[in-house]
């Protein structure tokens, strides 16, 4: 959403979901991140918090979109949004990858 900036958000979340990115030094950190990070390491209060300011639709497209999402938080927005695994493009992604070691 372009209207919604993600530096009003950000300083209701622990600073802990954010350890690798100065934000006082970048001013604003994409959406995809704020919304993986919160998806991942957030509460259910907190994931409530994100879909009020951003719109589920917004963020259910974003996490269809994200490369990663470790697999119990694919598995737990898979439930949310009521999507197959298979929609997601990490889930894709980790098809396409050849495993050697996996015969």
């Amino acid at each position: 959403m372009t209207g919604k900036r993600t530096e009003n958000i950000i300083g209701l979340f622990k600073r802990n979901y954010f350890w690798d990115i100065d934000i006082n030094r970048t001013g604003t950190v994409p959406m995809r991140l704020v919304v993986e990070r919160v998806f991942s390491f957030g509460t259910l209060e907190e994931v409530a918090l994100l879909i009020r300011h951003y719109g589920s639709k917004e963020v259910e497209k974003t996490l269809l979109n994200l490369n990663y999402i470790d697999p119990k938080t694919l598995n737990f927005v898979s439930k949310f949004f009521n999507r197959p695994e298979t929609e997601f493009k990490c889930c894709k992604r980790k098809q396409l990858k050849v495993q050697y070691w996996d015969y």
